[in-house]
């Protein structure tokens, strides 16, 4: 069965076209690593995370997510020139969506868009904090237009509520959308969905922002994993301690839920289980337009299993500890200790294609318009996927991928843990308390796992 799966892989890869191929060729090599035993290490790791803090003190968990208190810096001003020159970014490269080459990797709308901004940014923001206050493109200009009084502000009850749905819409727009990566089809998508937002903002103020605008909502999800924080309450501390430094805002806990959710599934989509499982050949895919109503039925399962399964262990969690807190409460707090998770499932199912793709945005950027130019003085510059062609990058790709998983799960376990503490109190019951929701992350770490290993058909 394995040296089968080996050769759909192996002929597969060379079926697809020569962009899509770079992404998957490295596949066929993946299915010859021994995955099934850094699977059961990455599980084993993840177990024994759970096992210890059975017996580890409360304060040493506190001591993991501690802080220290920094004088806070302001950039007001700078964000808000960097913002305007966001704005003007983005202009270009609606306009070479609208009018530059029509192939995606030679243009910048979609090299820019996916690349630079869904792969890298949002990547980096759980690392150097929320980046989307310096590449926002509406807040400079908002500033610009001089203090303006909100004809109708939103109500604070409304919390992330809009965020979410939006957040559905955009996955839907990602996986199922028959072309998201032409230009022009996603220039307009982006010009509609800033002309909407800015009028937002104009009508309802800047708290708009805050409630129905989907980058400052991932932004500020995976940005409040970061060590640092200059701005506000700024501390330097263990990886998630602005998350429990700050009281988590409605719907907050379904919007990381959703984030793992939109990021599963994007994993999930392609593999030959998932194209098996709708009917399709994975050897002969019909295209994305012959599978949108599968996919947005994936997506919407995808999404209400894990909002199920993740609601059955908080209240098992809570019977075991005899908590007295109230399940909306326990639900929030408990379903942020998911965006590591997230977070680090965003990095490892990006990275082969970023690899690949940003070779592509610097030539892009040399010459914008395709016309032959060399703006940085790159030639001669060719786009290689050679790393692909070896086991022994390969391997190290994979391994970096799976190392990722797994400490974003250890990390997650931690992270429930000291919220545990606060929910449930000391010793067992905070233990016992995450026991069902510590099953699930040692099953869901399975699961990200083989989806990294799975073969890819589409």
């Amino acid at each position: 069965m394995r040296l089968r799966e080996i050769v759909i892989g192996v002929k597969l890869g060379a079926l697809l076209p020569v962009a899509a191929q770079a992404h998957v060729s490295e596949q066929g090599f993946v299915l010859l690593l021994p995955t099934e035993v850094y699977t059961a290490a990455g599980v084993a790791a993840v177990t024994l995370t759970v096992l210890a803090l059975f017996a580890l003190p409360g304060g040493a968990v506190r001591g993991l997510f501690a802080h220290r208190r920094l004088a806070p810096l302001r950039f007001e001003r700078a964000q808000q020139v960097s913002s305007v020159f966001s704005l003007i970014c983005l202009l270009f490269v609606l306009y070479l969506g609208f009018t530059g080459p029509r192939d995606p990797l030679s243009n910048l709308m979609p090299l820019g868009f996916w690349t630079l901004g869904w792969v890298a940014a949002v990547s980096l923001s759980g690392v150097f904090g929320n980046l989307w206050h310096w590449i926002n493109p509406w807040t400079g200009l908002y500033h610009l237009l001089g203090p303006l009084r909100p004809l109708s502000p939103l109500p604070e009850r409304l919390g992330l509520w809009p965020a979410v749905a939006l957040l559905l819409g955009y996955a839907a727009f990602l996986l199922a959308d028959i072309a998201p990566d032409d230009p022009a089809r996603l220039a307009r998508f982006v010009a509609i969905y800033w002309v909407v937002t800015f009028a937002g903002m104009i009508l309802c103020g800047p708290r708009w922002q805050h409630h129905a605008e989907l980058g400052h909502a991932i932004f500020a999800a995976f940005a409040s994993l970061a060590p640092l924080r200059l701005t506000g309450r700024a501390g330097l501390g263990g990886p998630g301690w602005r998350l429990l430094a700050d009281t988590p805002a409605p719907a907050a806990g379904v919007f990381a839920l959703t984030l793992l959710a939109v990021g599963s599934f994007d994993g999930l989509n392609g593999t030959f289980w998932w194209l098996g499982w709708i009917g399709v050949n994975p050897l002969e895919f019909p295209g994305r337009s012959a599978v949108v109503v599968q996919t947005l039925t994936g997506l919407a399962l995808a999404f209400g299993a894990l909002l199920g399964v993740f609601a059955l262990a908080v209240w098992l969690g809570m019977r075991l500890a005899r908590a007295e807190v109230r399940f909306a409460h326990a639900f929030g707090w408990l379903a942020l200790s998911l965006l590591p998770i997230a977070l680090v499932y965003h990095i490892a199912h990006y990275l082969t294609a970023f690899l690949v793709q940003i070779q592509y945005t610097v030539a892009a950027l040399s010459d914008p318009f395709a016309r032959g130019a060399d703006w940085l003085g790159i030639e001669p510059f060719r786009v290689t996927t050679g790393f692909f062609n070896s086991i022994d990058t390969v391997r190290l790709i994979w391994t970096t991928q799976a190392g990722l998983v797994v400490l974003g799960h250890v990390w997650s376990v931690l992270l429930s843990h000291r919220i545990a503490l606060r929910l449930f109190g000391e010793g067992r019951r905070a233990a016992m308390g995450t026991l069902p929701l510590s099953i699930f992350m040692i099953a869901y770490t399975m699961l990200g796992l083989w989806l990294l290993a799975a073969p890819k058909g589409a």
